[in-house]
């Protein structure tokens, strides 16, 4: 993360305010906006919709974007930069406001209102990392794979109202009193999945060892920084790490969590390190 450069307080902004944070704490916002308007020009938005929220940004000008709103309010922002192929050109700011603001604070971005409003005004701009996968999707804060969930094959789980006759009921509750109840299975109420890992090229674990979970995250220098934990029974496996600007999963279906996102199934995904991507303005140091 390098510090690149300081802003003066005679900067334009264009704050965006997302209308989930007006929702959820319009306080907070009115608090951010008299500091920012105290101490630079501003011009202020209030999109109803994303298309306004599009809108707004590309017309931007020589105005600094402020985004006021949650984790969601900044990926989405992110998103659209880097889809409209602006990102590399954007020095973002975020004024953290609502529900969720934990990747905003695992930036450096202050979740105070007033803290970081004073850091847009007096921050810095520093480059972070990020990934970018083949469907053009991007990932700030990681990204994890979890178990295949595998749906409850208990023939009692649908209740009498799936017209079993009476006989029948009374033989399976008989069954459940003579058999034990099974234990959790050692990857709790999921089942392992079988995947293919690989690292710049380099296979990490292979289809023939189930795994638990992969989790994939910006690290430094270009690099991202990979953990596989191998499905165990009794002891717990070692988990596999590694580091590498290119992250392929492929094999069964799988889904994955991206930031707050849950997307797929897919069979097979490749992620990219986008080196210094990010330009956000943090707290100066």
């Amino acid at each position: 993360m390098a510090e690149v450069a300081t802003f003066a307080m005679s900067d334009q902004l264009l704050v965006v305010i997302d209308p989930i944070a007006l929702r959820t704490d319009g306080e907070s916002v009115r608090i951010a906006k008299d500091v920012l308007s105290a101490g630079a020009a501003t011009k202020v938005c209030l999109p109803e919709d994303p298309d306004e929220f599009a809108r707004a940004l590309a017309k931007r000008g020589s105005r600094r974007p402020v985004v006021v709103g949650d984790d969601g309010a900044l990926l989405r922002t992110v998103a659209l930069l880097h889809r409209q192929r602006q990102l590399a050109e954007c020095v973002l700011s975020v004024v953290p406001v609502g529900g969720a603001l934990s990747l905003a604070g695992s930036l450096g971005v202050p979740t105070g209102a007033v803290a970081a409003a004073r850091a847009v005004l007096d921050g810095a701009e520093r480059r972070l990392d990020l990934l970018v996968d083949d469907s053009d999707g991007v990932v700030l804060g990681g990204l994890r794979i979890p178990p295949i969930r595998e749906p409850a094959a208990s023939a009692d789980a649908a209740g009498p109202a799936a017209g079993r006759p009476p006989w029948l009921r009374t033989c399976q509750s008989l069954v459940r009193t003579l058999v034990p109840p099974r234990g959790p299975s050692p990857a709790g109420a999921s089942g392992p999945s079988r995947l293919r890992v690989e690292v710049d090229g380099a296979t990490l674990v292979d289809l023939d060892q189930p795994v638990a979970a992969v989790s994939v995250t910006p690290g430094i220098a270009g690099l991202a920084e990979v953990e596989v934990r191998p499905a165990s029974v009794g002891a717990e496996a070692s988990p596999l790490r590694a580091e590498g600007r290119t992250v392929t999963v492929s094999g069964a279906h799988f889904r994955y969590r991206a930031d707050e996102a849950v997307s797929g199934p897919v069979r097979r995904r490749t992620w990219t390190v986008g080196e210094g991507a990010l330009r956000l303005v943090l707290p100066g140091r």
